[in-house]
């Protein structure tokens, strides 16, 4: 059984089509990158599958229809990671992850013993219960997105819904994060999508790839399918190389225009 079913899902923003009749799927476990231009729609259809954004179309995880369903009951299905999460300067990095585990309190409830014992876990996967006691302002870059994945895994989710996760860091912590990522999926059976900007990084993690332009799905699959030279040209009004590393995993390589290069440098 499909993790995620999206079908025919169209999403409009102040009167205007953004997303349009989009469908896809992945399997328990898998990793979908959702890959296109800017403006194509990618956030949006992310926040639409969160619940986040009003949406028509069918939206199901592990099989169970999420229209209608309550916010908590969907917390604790999957996890919405957005691109620029807020960060209270003043919380601590425990208290924070510890947020988590909202959706499983009751409305005057605290929380408990266990609660904290997921929470705690969830820090220690993530490497930042070593500084649980720090401020969140305090914090660099990649130390913050790895303490916003412990709160997102201390829902203890199903599915993992990343927005992005890698815009604001170094190739460093890209990799660390995405590493990080792949890990928690392969231990714990997460299935995780995520939107990603950089088409060889997709590949390189991605089982499966959906591209879209202009809100519609240009092309899906695995990545040395969608990730063609004639696909990248056509959407993206890109010059690149398309060539496949040792593991079979494409890598795209930009392509300065010839006439420039041959002017040599300036």
């Amino acid at each position: 059984m499909s993790a995620l079913t999206v079908d025919g899902v169209d999403v409009d923003l102040d009167g205007r089509a953004v997303v349009r009749e989009v469908s896809c799927a992945v399997d328990s476990g898998g990793w979908l990158a959702v890959i296109g231009p800017n403006g194509a729609g990618k956030s949006t259809l992310l926040r639409a599958v969160a619940g986040l954004l009003p949406r028509r179309g069918r939206v199901a995880v592990d099989g169970a229809d999420t229209r209608g369903m309550p916010g908590r009951e969907l917390a604790r299905l999957l996890a919405f990671v957005p691109q620029s999460p807020i960060l209270p300067p003043d919380m601590t990095v425990a208290e924070y992850v510890l947020l988590g585990r909202t959706p499983y309190l009751g409305y005057l409830g605290g929380p408990g013993r266990h609660d904290r014992l997921v929470a705690d876990e969830a820090a220690e996967q993530l490497d930042v219960a070593r500084f649980a006691e720090r401020r969140l302002v305090t914090l660099s870059g990649g130390e913050r997105q790895r303490v916003v994945l412990a709160r997102a895994l201390a829902q203890e989710p199903r599915l993992v819904l990343l927005d992005e996760p890698t815009s604001a860091l170094d190739i460093g912590h890209q990799q660390q994060v995405l590493d990080l990522v792949d890990d928690l999926r392969r231990a714990q059976g997460l299935t995780v999508v995520t939107t990603l900007h950089d088409l060889t990084t997709a590949g390189q993690y991605a089982d499966r790839l959906v591209l879209l332009d202009e809100g519609r799905v240009k092309a899906s699959g695995p990545a040395p399918e969608v990730l063609s030279e004639a696909l990248i040209s056509d959407v993206y009004a890109a010059r690149v190389r398309v060539t496949v590393d040792g593991h079979g995993r494409p890598v795209v390589t930009p392509l300065r225009d010839r006439a420039a290069a041959e002017g040599g440098p300036r």
